[in-house]
């Protein structure tokens, strides 16, 4: 992506930019140890904001002595995989993961 800037001088000048994409932040080595086996996981970076437990609450619980969530159940239906996804692109700390091997 190049964009057009000022230089000290008042010219335009070109710059470019690079940016690397990761499609998921949560780290499968950071998740926690109540996370059932499976594909999606809640990780440490988790602020217990509820998000995740109010949109698939069939597939996340709070731990309430450690003030987060974590997977309780992986999805079973496509409903269920659906809304654990949309709460994975909601989580506002990207702590929810989705590691795809289901295993």
């Amino acid at each position: 992506m190049k964009v057009l800037g000022r230089s000290r001088s008042g010219l335009a000048k070109e710059s470019a930019f690079r940016f690397t994409i990761r499609e998921n932040m949560a780290d499968a080595a950071n998740k926690y140890p109540e996370n059932v086996p499976g594909k999606f996981y809640v990780d440490d970076q988790c602020i217990d904001c509820d998000l995740c437990r109010e949109t698939a609450p069939a597939n996340f619980k709070r731990n309430d002595d450690g003030g987060h969530s974590y997977v309780y159940k992986q999805p079973e239906t496509p409903e269920e995989e659906g809304l654990c996804k949309e709460a994975m692109e909601g989580c506002p700390v990207e702590a929810i993961g989705n590691d795809g091997n289901g295993a």
